[in-house]
């Protein structure tokens, strides 16, 4: 690959990735600073015929019909059992929702919480991985086409006389920067 296609290769894909490196590089700059979108919760209490049982499965499958009831899907991810101490619960997230399906302290009523996201906690949760299978792909291809990008412009550099000792000089700051970060912090 030439100069001149490596240079179009790296902007052409420059301009691809920045709607979501924005996302990225924004949401999780102001997750650090525990800037994290909210919720719009509704909890329905749901009648049973026999108490919860702590199992995932079980639970899991109630809280699909249920949610079917409401006319809504699950949440794209796994759900998991958490357990605290005597209460158990059901956690179920996704990118567009959260549900939590929860015993009572009347063991013949359950309460499933809903938790619709904010646009913002929707992009929030897409970072961390939270979505379907078309955004994790969609996330593993910005990966790949920003990991061409910093070689790419490292190689550029490099190629150019006049910025070959100053790409060096910064790629030993930067490790050394990141050595130092993750030492201290």
């Amino acid at each position: 690959m030439n100069r001149m296609q490596l240079m179009k290769a790296h902007v052409l894909l420059a301009a691809f990735i920045l709607p979501i490196a924005l996302m990225f590089i924004i949401t999780g700059a102001l997750y650090t600073w525990d800037v994290k979108g909210s919720y719009n919760n509704t909890t329905y209490d749901i009648p049973l015929d026999a108490p919860l049982k702590q199992d995932a499965g079980e639970l899991a499958d109630f809280a699909t019909r249920e949610l079917e009831k409401l006319n809504t899907s699950p949440p794209e991810g796994k759900p998991q059992l958490k357990v605290y101490g005597e209460h158990f619960l059901l956690e179920w997230s996704g990118s567009s929702k959260d549900i939590i399906l929860e015993p009572t302290k009347n063991e013949l009523i359950a309460s499933l919480t809903v938790k619709q996201t904010t646009w913002y906690r929707n992009l929030v949760q897409l970072h961390k991985a939270k979505g379907g299978v078309a955004f994790k792909i969609y996330a593993v291809i910005f990966s790949l086409a920003l990991i061409f990008l910093l070689v790419s412009g490292f190689l550029m550099a490099f190629q150019t006389p006049q910025l070959k000792k100053m790409a060096l000089s910064m790629s030993l700051v930067g490790i050394i920067s990141f050595i130092i970060f993750v030492f201290i912090s």
